[in-house]
């Protein structure tokens, strides 16, 4: 666990006393987040010119594997997806159809005010002044609630750059869900917070802790258990790339870093990182994905339309397996915040 003084750690990892208690009987849970933004060059820098969100013409293609499976996905939005008519309706038609839910994903570059440098460190929220984080993401909450008819109870920090003062103005703003947290992964590279030493499960956060604090879930995986992030690091920095000790270490089953998501991990990776968790006694899980991924060309995941038809399904097959095989039930943000509720005891 990073000391709590550590600047990176983005807030200080939750006591036992504010973990999320669940009824002990219940089933693996499953929550879909989708980070529905606009397109540009992953590889470039940032620019607040690029705001086209083309791609959500093709959204359906994804929202059809959900509806199979019976799965009510939460479409966190930023500005640009939240004020053009290309992406509007097919969300609007989701969401008044029971088919999707709608957060809020702030992308401080291309969401107003117009205020800081554009540069890596700014473009994680957490990292900017609070009077300008809170500012973007009210304008953020206004876009949606005005062409939405629906205030947004969920947010995700955009790149999930959440910062000291992030709690503090979701309350203010009324928002009572938080996406951001990424264990174990250290974003610090370029300005980022350090998840590594928060937990997998449910948390609350706040001055009131009313906010349900829901991790992206990410582990490490293999038989090394105790040290496994410092190995881990010192096994993929720099000073090692030429003895590919990562590649090593995972092919002989010691220490592997995997992420829920269809972007960048296979269908093996996701049963793995899956089981291995449930094995840990883990049972809230959230799969993440990014919209653009839905057309070729817009993220380094998907670069064909035969790499579109192995994401999609990537997605369908997990599915199958944590519904099926794994015992579990898909449930929404909202319907999590309400079974932690009931269950807590402060």
């Amino acid at each position: 666990m990073p000391d709590l003084h550590d600047k990176r750690a983005p807030f200080a990892p939750p006591a036992r006393a504010d973990m999320a208690r669940f009824e002990s009987d219940s089933k693996p849970t499953l929550v879909v987040v989708v980070d529905t933004e606009e397109e540009f060059d992953w590889d470039a820098g940032f620019d607040r010119k690029k705001t086209s969100v083309e791609h959500m013409q093709e959204i359906e293609l994804l929202q059809s594997v959900f509806d199979e499976s019976g799965i009510v996905p939460l479409y966190v939005i930023d500005y640009p997806i939240a004020t053009q008519a290309a992406s509007l309706q097919p969300l609007r038609t989701f969401m008044q159809q029971g088919r999707a839910e709608i957060g809020a994903h702030l992308h401080p570059w291309v969401s107003p005010p117009f205020e800081e440098d554009v540069n890596a460190k700014n473009s994680y929220p957490g990292n900017l002044s609070r009077e300008l984080e809170h500012a973007k993401l009210e304008q953020l909450v206004s876009a949606i609630e005005q062409n939405f008819r629906v205030r947004p109870r969920a947010y995700k920090a955009g790149r999930y750059g959440a910062g000291p003062n992030t709690a503090g103005i979701l309350e203010e703003l009324g928002l009572d869900i938080d996406l951001s947290p990424c264990p174990p992964f250290d974003l610090g590279g370029d300005g980022g917070p350090d998840w590594s030493g928060f937990p997998v499960e449910p948390f609350w956060i706040g001055a009131h802790k009313s906010i349900l604090s829901i991790p992206n879930t990410g582990a490490y995986v293999g038989f090394v258990k105790d040290g496994a992030h410092g190995l881990y690091r010192l096994a993929n920095s720099k000073g090692l790339a030429w003895s590919r000790a990562g590649g090593i270490l995972s092919r002989i089953g010691a220490v592997e870093r995997l992420f829920l998501s269809p972007e960048g991990y296979s269908l093996s990776d996701l049963r793995r990182l899956t089981t291995s968790l449930g094995d840990r006694g883990v049972r809230h899980f959230t799969f993440s994905l990014h919209s653009p991924s839905v057309k070729p060309g817009c993220t380094p995941y998907v670069r064909s339309l035969d790499d579109r038809a192995k994401f999609l399904d990537t997605c369908r097959r997990y599915f199958q397996f944590f519904l099926g095989e794994f015992g579990g039930v898909a449930t929404t943000t909202v319907e999590l915040h309400a079974r932690a509720t009931l269950n807590k005891k402060y």
